[in-house]
């Protein structure tokens, strides 16, 4: 049940991030709880993969790269649904971060 509440959450953080910013669309809440599950599914395959893979880059930028990978994962995910679009890859980038932030604060807020 505390699963589906999280997918719920999420869905929410990102129809939030809609309205912060301009260039991210979300055509529904449909799409917006699709949207949330594809990008919870990358974060958890291909993300551990690209730090690994970006881990020379990201030690020298001291951590900072990691924005750049969830802001690319992010704006992936909006190409590749119909009705979750990013625009651009700074908005990507933008997205990701006030995605995570909204996330962990409504998760913190209305479970455990």
């Amino acid at each position: 049940m505390e699963l589906i509440i999280v997918w719920v959450l999420n869905a929410l953080s990102l129809l939030a991030v809609t309205y912060l910013v301009p260039n991210i669309q979300v055509a529904n809440f449909t799409t917006a709880l699709i949207a949330a599950l594809v990008i919870g599914l990358v974060n958890m395959l291909i993300k551990p993969i690209l730090l690994l893979l970006t881990l020379p880059i990201t030690i020298l930028t001291l951590g900072l790269f990691i924005f750049v990978i969830n802001g690319l994962l992010f704006y992936a995910v909006g190409n590749l649904l119909q009705g979750f679009e990013v625009k651009t890859l700074s908005s990507g980038i933008l997205g990701a971060v006030l995605y995570s932030i909204i996330s962990w604060l409504l998760t913190s807020m209305l479970t455990r």
